[in-house]
Protein backbone atom coordinates (compact mmCIF):
# COMPACT_ATOMS: atom_id res chain seq x y z
CA UNK A 1 0.00 0.00 0.00
CA UNK A 2 1.46 3.33 -0.47
CA UNK A 3 1.47 5.52 2.47
CA UNK A 4 1.40 8.98 0.46
CA UNK A 5 -1.97 7.68 -0.97
CA UNK A 6 -3.15 6.40 2.62
CA UNK A 7 -1.96 9.91 4.32
CA UNK A 8 -4.43 11.76 1.56
CA UNK A 9 -7.02 9.34 2.32
CA UNK A 10 -6.93 9.81 5.83
CA UNK A 11 -6.67 13.03 6.21
CA UNK A 12 -10.24 13.50 4.35
CA UNK A 13 -11.65 11.22 6.55
CA UNK A 14 -10.41 12.58 9.67
CA UNK A 15 -11.76 16.35 8.36
CA UNK A 16 -14.85 14.40 7.88
CA UNK A 17 -15.35 12.53 11.45
CA UNK A 18 -14.46 16.26 12.84
CA UNK A 19 -17.75 16.92 11.73
CA UNK A 20 -19.76 14.37 13.49
CA UNK A 21 -17.23 13.00 16.02
CA UNK A 22 -19.71 9.74 16.30
CA UNK A 23 -18.92 9.13 12.48
CA UNK A 24 -15.92 5.94 12.55
CA UNK A 25 -13.14 5.70 10.52
CA UNK A 26 -13.21 2.59 8.18
CA UNK A 27 -11.96 -1.22 9.21
CA UNK A 28 -8.43 -1.21 9.39
CA UNK A 29 -6.13 -2.87 6.73
CA UNK A 30 -2.78 -5.14 6.75
CA UNK A 31 -0.26 -3.04 5.23
CA UNK A 32 2.13 -5.33 3.45
CA UNK A 33 5.81 -4.73 3.36
CA UNK A 34 7.26 -4.35 -0.16
CA UNK A 35 9.97 -7.32 -0.10
CA UNK A 36 12.15 -8.50 -3.11
CA UNK A 37 13.44 -12.28 -3.30
CA UNK A 38 16.37 -12.43 -0.84
CA UNK A 39 14.94 -10.53 1.40
CA UNK A 40 13.53 -12.03 4.32
CA UNK A 41 10.60 -11.08 6.33
CA UNK A 42 11.57 -9.19 9.35
CA UNK A 43 9.73 -10.52 12.65
CA UNK A 44 6.67 -8.97 13.91
CA UNK A 45 5.40 -8.56 17.70
CA UNK A 46 1.99 -10.53 17.45
CA UNK A 47 0.37 -7.56 18.92
CA UNK A 48 1.38 -5.02 16.85
CA UNK A 49 1.47 -6.38 13.10
CA UNK A 50 1.19 -3.90 10.29
CA UNK A 51 -1.92 -2.04 9.15
CA UNK A 52 -2.57 1.10 7.66
CA UNK A 53 -3.60 2.73 10.65
CA UNK A 54 -1.19 1.59 12.73
CA UNK A 55 1.61 2.94 10.50
CA UNK A 56 -0.02 5.94 9.52
CA UNK A 57 -0.87 6.88 13.84
CA UNK A 58 2.95 6.10 13.94
CA UNK A 59 4.54 8.07 11.07
CA UNK A 60 2.31 11.07 12.81
CA UNK A 61 3.77 10.53 16.15
CA UNK A 62 7.16 10.37 14.91
CA UNK A 63 7.41 13.82 13.27
CA UNK A 64 5.29 15.33 15.95
CA UNK A 65 7.51 17.80 18.90
CA UNK A 66 5.57 17.21 21.15
CA UNK A 67 6.50 14.13 22.23
CA UNK A 68 9.23 16.61 23.85
CA UNK A 69 8.73 18.47 27.35
CA UNK A 70 9.29 22.04 25.29
CA UNK A 71 7.65 20.66 21.91
CA UNK A 72 10.47 21.37 20.25
CA UNK A 73 12.23 18.28 19.08
CA UNK A 74 10.70 15.06 17.43
CA UNK A 75 12.24 11.53 16.82
CA UNK A 76 12.83 12.84 13.07
CA UNK A 77 14.95 15.95 14.14
CA UNK A 78 17.61 13.16 14.40
CA UNK A 79 16.12 10.96 11.64
CA UNK A 80 15.70 12.81 8.67
CA UNK A 81 14.45 10.58 5.84
CA UNK A 82 17.14 12.10 3.37
CA UNK A 83 20.15 11.19 5.56
CA UNK A 84 18.71 7.85 5.65
CA UNK A 85 17.19 8.77 9.28
CA UNK A 86 20.49 10.36 11.02
CA UNK A 87 21.13 13.57 11.21
CA UNK A 88 24.70 14.93 9.73
CA UNK A 89 25.75 15.48 13.50
CA UNK A 90 28.52 14.11 15.19
CA UNK A 91 26.04 13.82 18.20
CA UNK A 92 22.42 13.82 18.64
CA UNK A 93 20.74 17.61 19.83
CA UNK A 94 18.13 17.30 22.04
CA UNK A 95 16.01 19.94 23.60
CA UNK A 96 17.55 23.64 24.64
CA UNK A 97 20.35 22.29 22.41
CA UNK A 98 22.05 19.90 24.47
CA UNK A 99 24.69 17.57 22.67
CA UNK A 100 23.81 13.78 23.72
CA UNK A 101 26.67 11.70 24.11
CA UNK A 102 26.85 9.31 20.79
CA UNK A 103 25.94 9.71 17.23
CA UNK A 104 22.61 9.51 15.74
CA UNK A 105 22.66 5.41 14.42
CA UNK A 106 20.65 5.71 11.19
CA UNK A 107 16.98 3.88 10.83
CA UNK A 108 17.41 2.00 6.93
CA UNK A 109 16.12 -1.31 7.14
CA UNK A 110 15.95 -1.08 11.32
CA UNK A 111 12.76 -3.59 11.41
CA UNK A 112 15.92 -6.11 11.25
CA UNK A 113 17.62 -5.28 13.80
CA UNK A 114 17.52 -7.47 17.14
CA UNK A 115 18.69 -5.24 19.28
CA UNK A 116 18.95 -1.61 18.95
CA UNK A 117 21.50 1.37 20.34
CA UNK A 118 24.99 1.70 19.86
CA UNK A 119 25.26 -0.40 23.03
CA UNK A 120 22.47 -2.88 22.43
CA UNK A 121 20.85 -1.89 25.73
CA UNK A 122 16.91 -1.67 24.15
CA UNK A 123 15.65 -4.95 22.71
CA UNK A 124 12.90 -3.82 20.80
CA UNK A 125 11.16 -1.02 18.51
CA UNK A 126 8.61 -1.08 20.91
CA UNK A 127 10.58 -0.33 24.07
CA UNK A 128 13.26 1.94 21.54
CA UNK A 129 10.86 5.21 22.20
CA UNK A 130 10.94 4.96 26.03
CA UNK A 131 14.82 5.68 25.80
CA UNK A 132 14.80 8.95 24.41
CA UNK A 133 11.63 10.15 26.25
CA UNK A 134 13.67 9.90 28.96
CA UNK A 135 17.01 10.89 28.46
CA UNK A 136 17.39 14.55 29.36
CA UNK A 137 19.98 15.55 26.35
CA UNK A 138 16.51 14.43 24.27
CA UNK A 139 12.90 14.65 24.94
CA UNK A 140 13.55 15.20 28.69
CA UNK A 141 10.26 14.66 29.73
CA UNK A 142 7.55 11.62 31.30
CA UNK A 143 5.82 9.46 29.39
CA UNK A 144 2.87 9.99 30.92
CA UNK A 145 3.37 13.59 30.27
CA UNK A 146 4.22 13.00 26.85
CA UNK A 147 1.16 10.60 26.44
CA UNK A 148 -1.02 13.13 27.99
CA UNK A 149 -0.30 15.60 25.10
CA UNK A 150 -0.88 13.47 22.53
CA UNK A 151 -4.28 11.94 23.90
CA UNK A 152 -5.38 15.51 23.70
CA UNK A 153 -5.61 15.15 19.82
CA UNK A 154 -8.61 14.48 18.49
CA UNK A 155 -7.04 12.89 15.48
CA UNK A 156 -5.06 10.50 17.45
CA UNK A 157 -7.59 9.26 19.57
CA UNK A 158 -9.69 8.57 16.67
CA UNK A 159 -6.35 6.49 14.97
CA UNK A 160 -5.66 4.75 18.16
CA UNK A 161 -9.37 3.62 18.52
CA UNK A 162 -9.38 2.50 14.76
CA UNK A 163 -5.59 0.78 14.88
CA UNK A 164 -5.76 -0.53 18.20
CA UNK A 165 -8.91 -0.48 19.44
CA UNK A 166 -8.52 1.25 22.55
CA UNK A 167 -7.73 5.03 23.45
CA UNK A 168 -4.22 6.69 23.25
CA UNK A 169 -1.93 5.78 25.37
CA UNK A 170 1.59 4.33 26.54
CA UNK A 171 1.06 1.35 24.60
CA UNK A 172 -0.30 2.73 21.53
CA UNK A 173 2.77 5.30 21.45
CA UNK A 174 5.10 2.79 21.57
CA UNK A 175 3.16 0.14 19.07
CA UNK A 176 2.45 2.68 16.64
CA UNK A 177 6.03 4.80 16.44
CA UNK A 178 7.98 1.05 15.88
CA UNK A 179 5.21 -0.07 13.23
CA UNK A 180 6.13 3.32 11.30
CA UNK A 181 9.81 2.35 11.92
CA UNK A 182 9.80 -1.05 10.61
CA UNK A 183 8.20 0.06 7.37
CA UNK A 184 11.36 1.80 6.72
CA UNK A 185 12.63 -0.42 4.59
CA UNK A 186 15.86 -0.13 1.39
CA UNK A 187 15.86 -2.66 -0.99
CA UNK A 188 16.67 -1.11 -4.12
CA UNK A 189 20.28 0.12 -3.73
CA UNK A 190 22.79 -0.65 -7.01
CA UNK A 191 23.92 -3.50 -4.99
CA UNK A 192 20.65 -5.07 -4.63
CA UNK A 193 20.11 -5.14 -8.73
CA UNK A 194 23.75 -6.90 -9.00
CA UNK A 195 23.08 -9.37 -6.56
CA UNK A 196 19.49 -9.97 -6.93
CA UNK A 197 18.32 -8.96 -10.07
CA UNK A 198 22.02 -10.52 -11.96
CA UNK A 199 22.45 -7.04 -13.44
CA UNK A 200 26.06 -6.60 -13.82
CA UNK A 201 26.19 -3.27 -15.34
CA UNK A 202 24.85 -1.96 -11.83
CA UNK A 203 28.42 -1.50 -10.54
CA UNK A 204 31.42 0.02 -12.02
CA UNK A 205 34.24 -1.65 -12.68
CA UNK A 206 35.95 0.33 -9.26
CA UNK A 207 32.65 -0.89 -7.73
CA UNK A 208 33.36 -4.43 -8.60
CA UNK A 209 36.73 -4.24 -7.27
CA UNK A 210 35.98 -2.72 -4.05
CA UNK A 211 33.60 -5.59 -3.71
CA UNK A 212 35.66 -8.22 -3.88
CA UNK A 213 38.46 -6.57 -1.65
CA UNK A 214 35.82 -5.87 0.86
CA UNK A 215 34.96 -9.40 0.79
CA UNK A 216 38.15 -10.81 0.67
CA UNK A 217 39.57 -13.28 3.02
CA UNK A 218 42.62 -10.73 3.53
CA UNK A 219 40.41 -7.71 4.19
CA UNK A 220 37.54 -9.56 5.10
CA UNK A 221 35.13 -6.46 6.06
CA UNK A 222 32.03 -8.97 5.43
CA UNK A 223 32.89 -11.07 8.93
CA UNK A 224 31.04 -7.89 10.78
CA UNK A 225 29.47 -6.41 7.70
CA UNK A 226 27.13 -8.85 6.06
CA UNK A 227 23.50 -10.25 5.03
CA UNK A 228 21.02 -7.94 3.14
CA UNK A 229 21.47 -5.53 6.13
CA UNK A 230 25.64 -5.32 6.00
CA UNK A 231 25.68 -6.21 9.96
CA UNK A 232 26.03 -9.56 12.14
CA UNK A 233 24.71 -6.88 15.15
CA UNK A 234 27.75 -8.17 16.82
CA UNK A 235 29.67 -5.40 19.57
CA UNK A 236 33.22 -4.69 18.70
CA UNK A 237 35.82 -2.56 19.14
CA UNK A 238 37.48 -1.60 16.24
CA UNK A 239 40.39 0.45 18.23
CA UNK A 240 39.09 4.05 17.41
CA UNK A 241 41.00 4.90 20.85
CA UNK A 242 43.15 3.38 23.48
CA UNK A 243 41.00 4.88 26.17
CA UNK A 244 36.97 4.98 25.65
CA UNK A 245 34.90 7.89 27.74
CA UNK A 246 31.54 5.67 26.85
CA UNK A 247 32.20 2.12 27.91
CA UNK A 248 29.92 0.99 25.08
CA UNK A 249 28.45 -2.49 26.03
CA UNK A 250 30.15 -3.30 29.17
CA UNK A 251 27.47 -0.64 30.15
CA UNK A 252 24.60 -3.07 29.38
CA UNK A 253 26.40 -6.64 30.68
CA UNK A 254 28.82 -5.57 33.13
CA UNK A 255 31.19 -7.45 31.61
CA UNK A 256 34.91 -5.83 31.57
CA UNK A 257 35.64 -8.09 28.19
CA UNK A 258 32.92 -5.85 26.71
CA UNK A 259 34.89 -2.44 27.20
CA UNK A 260 33.90 0.01 24.34
CA UNK A 261 32.29 -2.52 22.04
CA UNK A 262 29.68 -0.70 19.55
CA UNK A 263 27.08 -2.62 17.58
CA UNK A 264 28.08 -2.89 14.07
CA UNK A 265 26.01 -1.00 12.30
CA UNK A 266 24.21 -1.25 8.77
CA UNK A 267 26.31 0.04 5.98
CA UNK A 268 22.76 0.64 3.86
CA UNK A 269 22.99 3.96 2.23
CA UNK A 270 26.10 4.81 4.46
CA UNK A 271 27.28 7.44 2.18
CA UNK A 272 23.99 9.68 3.42
CA UNK A 273 25.07 8.67 7.15
CA UNK A 274 28.12 10.96 7.72
CA UNK A 275 29.80 11.17 10.32
CA UNK A 276 30.72 8.02 11.47
CA UNK A 277 31.47 5.93 14.28
CA UNK A 278 29.63 5.64 17.70
CA UNK A 279 30.77 9.07 18.59
CA UNK A 280 30.61 10.69 14.66
CA UNK A 281 34.61 11.06 14.96
CA UNK A 282 35.45 10.60 11.33
CA UNK A 283 33.90 12.48 8.68
CA UNK A 284 34.12 11.20 5.46
CA UNK A 285 34.37 7.38 3.80
CA UNK A 286 38.09 7.92 3.12
CA UNK A 287 39.04 8.09 6.83
CA UNK A 288 36.77 5.39 7.72
CA UNK A 289 38.41 3.13 4.93
CA UNK A 290 41.58 4.59 6.30
CA UNK A 291 41.00 3.93 10.05
CA UNK A 292 41.08 0.44 9.24
CA UNK A 293 44.14 0.36 6.91
CA UNK A 294 45.99 1.52 9.46
CA UNK A 295 45.21 -0.98 12.19
CA UNK A 296 43.64 1.35 14.63
CA UNK A 297 44.40 1.57 18.35
CA UNK A 298 45.71 -0.86 20.82
CA UNK A 299 43.08 -1.53 23.00
CA UNK A 300 42.19 -5.08 25.21
CA UNK A 301 39.01 -5.86 23.69
CA UNK A 302 39.67 -4.77 20.16
CA UNK A 303 38.82 -7.24 17.76
CA UNK A 304 40.94 -9.45 15.85
CA UNK A 305 39.84 -8.35 12.62
CA UNK A 306 41.10 -4.79 13.06
CA UNK A 307 44.83 -5.16 11.57
CA UNK A 308 47.10 -3.51 9.66
CA UNK A 309 46.07 -3.80 5.60
CA UNK A 310 48.89 -1.72 3.32
CA UNK A 311 46.27 -1.21 1.08
CA UNK A 312 47.34 0.67 -2.12
CA UNK A 313 44.78 4.34 -2.78
CA UNK A 314 43.40 2.86 -5.72
CA UNK A 315 42.05 -0.16 -3.53
CA UNK A 316 40.66 2.16 -0.71
CA UNK A 317 39.49 4.35 -3.15
CA UNK A 318 37.29 1.50 -4.84
CA UNK A 319 36.41 0.56 -1.30
CA UNK A 320 34.52 3.58 -0.95
CA UNK A 321 33.19 3.60 -4.67
CA UNK A 322 31.66 0.14 -3.29
CA UNK A 323 30.16 1.58 -0.07
CA UNK A 324 28.36 4.16 -2.53
CA UNK A 325 26.87 1.34 -4.41
CA UNK A 326 25.09 0.99 -1.00
CA UNK A 327 22.95 3.77 -1.77
CA UNK A 328 19.00 3.56 -2.45
CA UNK A 329 17.99 6.97 -3.72
CA UNK A 330 14.46 5.83 -3.73
CA UNK A 331 14.73 5.33 -0.06
CA UNK A 332 16.37 8.36 0.48
CA UNK A 333 13.30 10.61 -1.55
CA UNK A 334 10.53 8.40 -0.53
CA UNK A 335 7.69 10.34 -0.04
CA UNK A 336 5.78 7.81 2.10
CA UNK A 337 8.67 8.57 4.87
CA UNK A 338 8.35 12.19 4.56
CA UNK A 339 5.97 14.34 7.09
Amino acid sequence: MKASCISAGLILLLGACKKDAQVPLPPDQPYVLDLPVGFPEPKIPEDNQLTVYRVELGKNLFFDPAISRDGTVSCGSCHLPEKAFTDGLSKAVGIDERVGIRNAIHLTNVAYHKTLLWDGGVPSLEAQILAPIADTNEFDTELSAAVGRFAENDDYQRLSQAAYDRPFDAFVLTRAIAAFERTLISTEAPIDRYVYNNDTAALSESQVRGMNIFFSSFVNCGACHTGVNFTNGSFQNNGLYSFYKDPGREGITGNPADNAKFKVPSLRNVEYTAPYMHDGSKQTLEEVVEHYNSGGKFHPSKSHLVRKLNLTQQQKDDIVNFLKALTDHNFLENPEFRP
